[in-house]
């Protein structure tokens, strides 16, 4: 908030903001806030005590829940893989389903606290609540995955970010993930990736670039001359 002095002769003078505090959050500095928007670790895994860790656990600006940031985007990615890798119990998905509906339901197995572990259902001590992370893992279930080539543009070594075209989605649009991500998948290091194909299993019905999630990602079995050709086109889709 912009803090008004008042001085002579009574006009009001406008005092900017530290320039080193964040201006999204009331816990972080600005620096601070940085890293841990391009960090899994969030905020929290860039302090060095335990009192600073208590001031900044709870920061909207890197948390899982904020769109966007590397925490939110690794989120995703687990809970699309859980969901179509190695998926829960049915009656723990019909606990989210209910929960997601609005429904009332019995838990006789326990699986809500299973389920608060993994962070799909929240509770105020009153009632529980289906959070954003369970929605995408029903979510996940239910969305078709196809098979897609994927063109890794380039590689941002300080972000840790990578921006690549997934070809079965839109041959123009840039689309942001996380580059360790494909590192870990291929066993390649980051500054290797740009100019790179890989093949990957993708959400493609996604309406916006941030919701598509790649899995099964891999190194083409072979480097065909329909790869090679292939490169992102103005319009098309």
């Amino acid at each position: 908030m912009t803090e008004i002095k008042i001085c002579e002769p009574f006009s009001p003078e406008h005092v900017r903001p530290d320039p080193a505090l964040c201006p999204n959050c009331p816990c972080c500095s600005l620096l601070l806030c940085e890293k841990g928007r391009n960090s899994v670790t969030q905020c929290l895994g860039h302090v060095g005590d335990s009192t600073a860790a208590t001031i900044v656990s709870a920061c909207p600006c890197s948390a899982e829940t904020t769109r966007g940031t590397h925490a939110w985007r690794a989120a995703q990615v687990q809970a699309v893989k859980h969901a179509t890798e190695n998926p829960m119990p049915r009656d723990a998905e019909m606990i989210l389903r209910v929960l997601a509906g609005g429904q009332s339901f019995e838990d006789p197995a326990s699986h809500l606290t299973w389920l608060h572990a993994r962070r799909y259902v929240d509770t105020d001590r009153e009632s529980w609540r289906i959070t954003m992370l369970g929605r995408r893992y029903l979510s996940a279930l239910d969305e078709p995955r196809y098979p897609s080539a994927v063109y890794v543009q380039s590689v941002g070594l300080e972000t840790r970010t990578a921006t690549v075209v997934v070809i079965g989605w839109h041959m123009n649009i840039g689309v942001t993930v996380l580059a360790d991500h494909l590192s870990n998948a291929v066993d390649l290091p980051l500054d290797s990736l740009p100019g790179r194909y890989l093949d990957a299993r993708v959400n493609l019905g996604a309406a916006d670039p941030d919701d598509l999630v790649l899995t099964r990602i891999q190194l083409p079995a072979q480097i065909t001359s329909d790869y090679v050709s292939v490169r992102p086109l103005r319009g098309a889709r």
